[in-house]
């Protein structure tokens, strides 16, 4: 009854739907937990290529039930959407389930979003706009809107009645705006009751019922460690929890139902949006990351800040997850370089720190302290064992699995599905 864990080990856009679908072909159950349209998964099939935003990665692997869970907000438009574009292509997506207890992404949620971003000026986050931080800040302040209520037309105007109390006076007194209309978005959403009602199931039951039936349940992360509300650069985080902690929050199974926790960490690294990145590289070699490795957002299409692999955030990821398993991406990108430099450690204002300093303050000034190996110019996408790589690349793997404190159990040499080198069993009972 194996229950896996996968997170991003950096800032996201790690390559964790390419390891989910990897795995999803092995899984009764494929769950996202955390977040919502605020972040994507690209999955290459074959020819095809598929960019999920909401929809779990498990929805492409055939016999799979996807699951959104409890700790997703849902925007309810984007979630037909995405459904619809999958129809369209041939996949069948009837399968899928949604918590009941998932709270919802309004358009007042997203207005808000956006406004805020701007009045912060050079103080902004660097969100998407697209309404996840309103939305769960209201459930945080039990003002949220969940998925149940859809089916209740008098708690739901209600609820969103109470919800806009406040947030209207904001809008117009504050932002110069017009007031959000009550009745409209009530309407808004009743529209999507009776088409949402047949997806919708106590997930957390449907769950732990699955895994005392000894089915195998694949739990996946919406962006990274690094963006993780509390285990994150914060305040330049996401507004959920990523880390694999908010796999049990977020679903609604027991911690001591966890088996393995696997880490997705590309051979470099990237971020998208604002916030301290003590590798990131503003000269051409960081160009060359962006173009060679395709760095632009999935959900919104910005280019990605780029930089050298960072050692000191894998150890942090690897312990403040559990990772028993890391998944290396994007190998191929490091190809035709002569040398490849890792970073190991970082310099604070003289001081040498091997781990991930506690204070904001000092991570915003850290310099990273690199070491520098030998690169390889062969081409490894058709590489799929570990001794066909070139030696550097060998070598070059097993240094990062010396200092980022987690075995390395399969590496990703190109895009598609087939491209990837498996070393060691992703799906492992204790």
């Amino acid at each position: 009854m194996p229950a896996v864990v996968l997170v991003g080990a950096q800032w996201g856009d790690e390559g964790k739907g390419k390891a989910t679908d990897l795995l999803g072909s092995r899984v009764d159950y494929v769950v996202k937990f955390n977040g919502g349209n605020n972040a994507g998964h690209t999955v290459v099939i074959g020819d095809e290529k598929y960019a999920l935003h909401l929809l779990p990665s498990g929805i492409l692997s055939e016999g799979v039930v996807p699951v959104i869970g409890n700790g997703v907000v849902v925007d309810i438009e984007v979630l037909f959407e995405e459904l619809e574009a999958l129809e369209s292509r041939g996949v069948d997506v009837s399968r899928l389930l949604v918590s009941s207890q998932a709270h919802v992404i309004t358009s007042f949620h997203r207005t808000l979003d956006k406004v805020t971003e701007r009045f912060l000026g050079s103080r902004r986050i660097g969100t998407t706009g697209r309404g996840i931080g309103p939305a769960y800040a209201d459930k945080i302040n039990r003002l949220g809107i969940r998925i149940a209520d859809l089916f209740d037309p008098k708690i739901l105007h209600d609820k969103i009645e109470g919800s806009l109390n406040q947030k209207n006076h904001l809008l117009v007194k504050m932002y110069n705006r017009r007031a959000v209309d009550v009745d409209a978005v009530t309407e808004e959403l009743l529209a999507y009751a009776d088409r949402l009602k047949p997806m919708v199931a106590n997930t957390p039951l449907v769950l732990n019922d699955a895994l005392d039936a000894g089915k195998t349940l694949l739990f996946e992360a919406g962006q990274a460690t690094m963006l993780d509300i509390d285990h994150g650069t914060y305040p330049f985080v996401t507004s959920s929890s990523a880390t694999a902690g908010g796999a049990v929050t977020g679903s609604g199974i027991g911690p001591t139902r966890i088996d393995s926790v696997i880490g997705v960490i590309k051979a470099y690294t990237t971020r998208v949006g604002e916030g301290p990145f003590p590798t990131e590289l503003f000269d051409d070699k960081g160009e060359y990351l962006r173009k060679t490795g395709g760095e632009f957002g999935v959900t919104t299409g910005r280019a990605r800040r780029t930089g050298w692999y960072d050692a000191v955030i894998a150890r942090y990821a690897s312990r403040v997850n559990g990772l028993t398993d890391l998944v290396v991406t994007k190998l191929d990108v490091l190809t035709g370089l002569e040398t490849v430099p890792v970073c190991v450690a970082y310099d604070v204002d003289g001081e040498r720190f091997d781990e991930m300093p506690d204070n904001q303050s000092d991570f915003h000034h850290a310099k990273p302290i690199y070491e520098e190996l030998p690169g390889w110019f062969e081409d490894i996408s058709g590489a799929r064992e570990i001794s066909d790589l070139p030696a550097n690349a060998q070598a070059y793997l097993r240094h990062l699995e010396d200092i980022s404190g987690a075995r390395i159990s399969a590496v990703g040499v190109g895009p598609r599905r087939d491209e990837i080198i498996p070393i060691h069993d992703l799906i492992h009972s204790r």
